[in-house]
């Protein structure tokens, strides 16, 4: 028999636990040993369904190995060893060892092959998140992380109410398509939609993002919205829910970019934008535009990579990440700043990855008759290049100078950005050579480079270039300014404080009312009359036949007082001990 691989999660998880057990230089070898050899396995596996495990009445499918599959499972191992490498020269097991927990985790979820495979590997990327934000060691992010756990827990919670409700209706275990029908699958399609930062649920990922540590967000960005991009493609293609909920992700967020001002909010705002072509893709339905989708996630995680991780460089030797504080580093960061532009040309610019994934799911729309849809995409497209591609390179090493002389990024992050810029380019430039031939549906074929592709590309981002130098120069572009945007996450930010106050004051008011009325009052009365009731009873039964056996005044006051005494410490003559015991044994013997 063929071998055929191991289970891509077991390979990750394994080096998770080994890393932190780990010190020294044997942590970093292991580290990028861990994805070099889940890369060499991913070529072992074959088409088809491995490492099944029976549970209950179930079959749990570790490893349902498909074209969709594979080519999610190739891009997010070739990142999990450029992010392990961005961040192994600090050798902090935290960085690495949470790295490692998320890709492992996500992997778990594309390889899984039944909804509860899918759930359980879906909750450990929350851990794999909140280890990624912890890590950066600030006050700032562990309320983020506290947040984001919050946020996530809910959604799982969502999610597997769904689930819970979509078997007991008779529903398939199977991981593949739901119909959008009933209460089980509405809530299984909201828990993935939080994963996926849909709008006013998905303000977690523009509120954590720019609080992870320099090189967690690059896992951050690769895995918890592609991984949910990729159930929704699996789960509900062709829902044309999608495509509404996909156009405010792709328009929205750009209006919040354009007065953001730390950077990498604007990139998080941005890479909402992007996944919201992913999900109009997923909602079109066609197998031209899942193709799209496919290839928008692979070429949208290594430019967007390629940008976080040239920000996460400028914090790290800066310890900054405010348009307001930057400027003039490309004199001090020449390389860092080559790295960013060509993540930020690779967004929209032919011979770069982001056009020949783009254009796929552009020309979706209009084949489809979606004249509206392709105008938003449209707008959308120059939107993210005036933000991504233009703004964030140019506060962060050109704009004014703000006197912020510093070193290179150290050489594992040049090695790391570098390998990524190569793949930009070399994809971008040959499609049809490597990208395309891993799409799921390979009948369905696309050329992007038409000369009405590409002269209509041009035009479209000569023109937003244009406009930005325009907007700058007669000052009329949004001052770069300190601020809070007021995004929906207040609502848990400030307005969940609120809710607690009150609910202390409630429920903690109740406390003490139920504390004051029943421990301090009803348990000391109820106690007290456990210690002299029975005695008082017995002296109430008695005292009639004192009194008609001739005791009167002080001699009956004085039998009372002993009988009393005897009754509430049990001290009874041992007669009538005797006796009493007698006629307790009759009593049970009768009945």
């Amino acid at each position: 028999m063929m071998f055929e691989g191991l289970p891509p999660a077991a390979i990750y998880l394994l080096g998770a636990l080994l890393v932190s057990l780990l010190r020294g230089r044997a942590r970093q070898v292991v580290a990028l040993a861990v994805p070099v050899a889940a890369f060499i396995n991913f070529f072992l596996i074959t088409e088809g369904v491995h490492w099944t495990l029976p549970f209950l009445d179930f079959e749990l499918i570790l490893g349902r190995a498909d074209r969709w599959s594979l080519i999610f499972l190739n891009i997010f191992t070739i990142l999990s060893f450029i992010g392990i490498l961005y961040v192994i020269k600090d050798n902090r097991a935290i960085d690495l060892a949470a790295g490692l927990l998320y890709a492992g985790s996500a992997m778990g979820v594309i390889m899984a092959g039944d909804l509860i495979t899918l759930f359980l590997f879906w909750e450990m990327l929350t851990l794999g998140a909140v280890l990624c934000i912890l890590a950066r060691g600030t006050p700032e992010s562990g309320k983020a992380a506290y947040r984001y756990l919050m946020v996530h827990v809910f959604g799982g919670v969502v999610l597997l109410a769904g689930l819970f409700i979509h078997l007991a209706n008779g529903g398939s275990v199977a991981f593949d398509q739901i119909e959008l029908a009933g209460l089980g699958a509405w809530l299984i399609f909201l828990g993935f939609g939080i994963n996926c930062a849909w709008p006013v649920l998905g303000a977690w990922l523009t509120d954590t993002y720019p609080e992870a540590s320099f090189g967690g967000v690059v896992f951050m960005a690769t895995y918890t919205t592609k991984t949910a991009v990729y159930v929704l493609a699996r789960c509900f293609p062709g829902e044309s829910t999608l495509i509404w909920i996909g156009l405010a992700m792709a328009t929205i967020p750009l209006f919040y970019a354009a007065i953001a001002n730390d950077l990498r909010r604007i990139l998080a705002y941005c890479l909402i934008n992007q996944v919201g072509f992913m999900v109009i893709s997923v909602g079109l339905g066609t197998e031209l535009s899942l193709n799209g989708t496919a290839a928008h996630a692979y070429c949208h995680l290594l430019y967007k990579a390629l940008l976080f991780m040239a920000i996460g460089s400028v914090i790290y030797r800066t310890g900054k990440s405010k348009a307001t504080e930057l400027g003039g580093l490309y004199r001090s960061m020449p390389w860092t700043c080559l790295f960013c532009c060509i993540g930020a040309i690779s967004i929209s610019f032919p011979f770069f990855c982001g056009f020949v994934s783009k254009s796929i799911i552009m020309s979706s729309a209009a084949s489809a008759g979606q004249s509206a849809v392709w105008l938003a995409l449209l707008f959308a497209s120059a939107g993210v290049f005036l933000q991504a591609g233009l703004r964030v390179p140019f506060f962060a090493f050109f704009s004014h100078d703000a006197g912020i002389r510093c070193e290179e990024a150290p050489r594992n992050q040049l090695l790391a950005m570098g390998i990524t810029a190569i793949l930009c380019v070399v994809i971008g430039t040959f499609p049809q050579a490597f990208l395309y031939k891993m799409l799921p549906n390979p009948e369905a074929t696309y050329q992007p480079y038409t000369v009405a592709h590409v002269t209509d590309q041009y035009a479209l981002l000569f023109f937003s270039a244009l406009a930005f130098v325009l907007l700058i120069r007669s000052g009329l572009h949004p001052a770069e300014i300190r601020s809070t945007n007021l995004d929906t996450d207040w609502v848990y930010r400030r307005g969940g404080r609120v809710i607690y106050a009150f609910f202390d004051i409630l429920l903690n008011g109740l406390n003490r009312v139920a504390k004051a009325a029943f421990v301090d009052t009803f348990i000391k009365r109820l106690s007290r009359f456990l210690q002299h009731g029975p005695a008082r009873l017995l002296v109430m039964i008695q005292y009639p036949f004192w009194s008609l056996s001739g005791l009167e005044g002080e001699a009956l006051k004085d039998k009372r007082a002993d009988f009393y005494e005897q009754t509430r410490l049990g001290a009874f003559p041992i007669g009538l001990t005797a006796f009493l015991a007698v006629l307790l044994l009759a009593i049970l013997f009768i009945f």
